[in-house]
């Protein structure tokens, strides 16, 4: 697990020097404590050929395997094919064995060795032959050109800039600000997405020019073009009437194998334990798998309704880990501008925080944690889904449908709690007439359209692209529109929301203390399993995640499945109106404050004084703004947004 970053350039003055590459290294130190190392070559002209252009590649290195031996920058023999990567390989053994068997000869014991020879056999196809969470740089002399692959599931952060006649890669965006005549103009489209998911998906950052690679998807750079395209798109539609029997007896097997593969290292290894079904039947199936007891560890906090560190106990008691459990008050104002600078651009999932400390001391033990990420989208657990279940009956209901869209239900009072029965209901009965994928993003947004619209000044409504956030959700509901509703939902949520909020959330804040986080819920062949089984295989009567009940209710006691379902949260509406009340008053009414450039100040102050007031929670919007307004004070300079009139900005004047 590392950090990696670098450029290459066909202009002499685009360079990159050993002194920016070193820059450019050093912000990403915390992903690699343990080592660092660099490839350089200078532009060439050599007439009558093609010049060769430079190239530089940096790297820094968490050893986990082959200690020894692992170094990067690595080469082929010949040194024309050169690799940075960060991440791990889960079956390089397998393919070591089919590459020495075609002639191939290994230098180290090292996944990344494995890159190297596997890209010379298969090119830009490697990718598709790796089980792994990856981000890898690969500079090919032969060819004059710079591949990058991302993983299936986006588990591994990878963002670049292509320039004229120069190109930047790097596992963090902070990498490629340290280049040189690197600019930071604001995306306003950025913006507008963040306020709609939280997060800014992905191909987009919050800086023009900066791009992520997406999950899947493999970046040719050659002649100063660049290509992107994906290497990993299953179908979505695609459903698979098993029998319920060969679904949990494939389902075992694939999942017990996901753990073994990433049970390997050279360094201790543990697992998180929240006490959730995911991560107990995780570390169950580690424990099954070890001779000794897995080091488990939970964070508890002093709210009741936030702490799940008694459950962890129960199954830590009952599968005899060596489990530690850290109580902690978390100090936000204090996390808070770690939190800004280590996530780059604003980033407002707010279970960062307890992320963040779980990280933190899990590292004080051990170097590699496994977690439980991902059991949710794939095998619907979410509640969010029970009301997209009720929500396609009603559809088929056509009266009760029209009933509740009408608009008598919203002049009901409000409700001051975010999960209170009348302002679910509000919410539900708000977007019932809308079509399914408009609904479900109505739900899971937290500053709809509407809202968007009253915040937004002029000058900002004026400056939005043509282009409509719902657009990433909607193009990802229409890979399994052919699906019920559910099912639509969920796999929509595992190529948006999973790898854009929850793996970002996790490597983030994992990395950010030199800690690996591995996700064997996320191997490729269970999530492809997952995706073609039925609805009924998941969810009935009101409950999700019945596969996983079926396949390894004998793993875990009783009261683990029958328990309720409580997030990885933080008691957000309280910090409001408690030890965050004055600093999100100074912050965000400041005269000052960085967010009137876009924002009209009037608006932002009624949420401020409804949320304190008790009038209603506003707490989720409050988060998001502040990590905002803290993210321009700390990444940019003040600046004006430009205004020329756009489709965009008349679609939300009229909403």
């Amino acid at each position: 697990m590392c950090g990696i970053t670098g450029a290459v350039w066909t202009d002499p003055a685009r360079a990159i020097d050993a002194v920016a590459l070193t820059r450019m290294m050093n912000v990403l130190r915390h992903r690699g404590p343990d080592e660092a190392g660099q490839y350089c070559s200078e532009f060439r002209v050599r007439p009558p050929y093609p010049s060769t252009p430079g190239v530089a590649l940096g790297f820094r290195r968490l050893s986990i395997i082959d200690l020894a031996g692992g170094h990067q920058p690595m080469s082929n023999e010949d040194g024309t094919v050169w690799v940075v990567f960060n991440g791990e390989v889960y079956n390089f053994q397998e393919l070591r064995h089919r590459l020495e068997g075609a002639g191939h000869r290994f230098q180290t014991h090292s996944d990344t060795e494995t890159i190297v020879h596997l890209y010379e056999d298969e090119g830009t196809d490697c990718f598709s032959h790796l089980n792994g969470m990856f981000a890898i740089a690969i500079w090919d002399e032969r060819r004059r050109r710079l591949v990058l692959g991302r993983d299936r599931i986006g588990k591994k952060p990878l963002v670049y800039r292509a320039e004229p006649h120069r190109f930047l890669f790097a596992s963090e965006l902070k990498s490629i600000l340290e280049a040189p005549d690197i600019p930071r103009d604001i995306d306003p489209g950025a913006i507008d997405e963040y306020l709609t998911y939280q997060y800014i998906p992905h191909p987009n950052t919050i800086f023009r020019g900066i791009k992520k690679l997406p999950p899947g998807h493999f970046a040719v750079w050659q002649d100063d073009q660049l290509k992107v395209a994906p290497y990993w798109k299953p179908d979505l539609n695609r459903e698979v009437a098993l029998r319920e029997e060969e679904y949990i007896e494939q389902l075992r097997e694939l999942l017990t194998s996901s753990v073994r593969l990433r049970m390997q290292s050279e360094v201790p290894l543990g697992a998180f334990l929240s006490g959730g079904i995911d991560s107990s039947i995780i570390v169950a199936l580690a424990q099954q798998q070890s001779s000794e007891p897995i080091k488990t560890f939970t964070i508890g906090f002093p709210v009741k309704e936030y702490d799940e560190s008694s459950y962890a106990q129960l199954v830590a008691d009952h599968l005899k880990t060596d489990h530690r459990t850290f109580m902690v008050t978390p100090q936000s104002i204090e996390i808070l501008d770690d939190l800004v600078w280590h996530y780059d651009e604003p980033f407002a999932d707010s279970s960062a925080i307890p992320t963040w400390y779980v990280s933190k001391y899990t590292r004080q033990h051990v170097t590699v944690a496994l977690t439980g990420d991902g059991g949710d989208e794939l095998f619907c657990g979410y509640e969010r889904y029970r009301a997209v279940n009720l929500a396609s009956w009603i559809d088929r209901a056509g009266p009760l449908r029209v009933a509740l869209a009408a608009p008598g239900w919203q002049r009901l009072p409000g409700s001051a709690r975010q999960k209170g029965i009348l302002r679910r209901f509000k919410r539900f009965s708000e977007a019932v007439a809308q079509e399914p994928a408009r609904r479900y993003l109505r739900w899971v947004t937290i500053f709809p359209e509407s809202a968007r619209a009253a915040l937004y000044r002029d000058e900002f409504l004026a400056s939005l692209p043509d282009s409509d956030p719902a657009h990433f959700l909607m193009k990802a509901w229409r890979r399994a529109d052919r699906r019920d509703a559910m099912t639509s939902a969920s796999l929509a949520d595992l190529t948006t929301y999973l790898p854009c909020a929850l793996m970002t959330k996790v490597d983030i804040a994992s990395m950010a203390h030199s800690l690996e986080c591995r996700q064997p819920m996320l191997d490729y062949r269970v999530v492809e399993l997952a995706a073609q089984m039925p609805r009924r295989c998941k969810y009935r009567r009101g409950r999700g995640k019945l596969i996983l009940r079926k396949a390894f209710g004998d793993l875990l006691p009783p009261q683990i499945w029958t328990r309720r379902k409580m997030g990885f949260g933080v008691p957000l509406d309280h910090w409001f109106r408690g030890e965050l009340r004055q600093f999100a008053r100074d912050m965000l009414l400041d005269p000052k404050c960085r967010l009137s450039e876009f924002f009209r100040p009037e608006t932002v102050e009624s949420l401020v004084v409804q949320h304190q007031s008790g009038a209603f929670d506003h707490s989720y919007r409050l988060w998001t703004l502040l990590v905002l307004e803290l993210w321009l004070r700390k990444w940019t300079e003040h600046s004006a947004v430009s205004a020329s009139p756009s489709p965009m900005a008349a679609r939300l004047s009229n909403s």
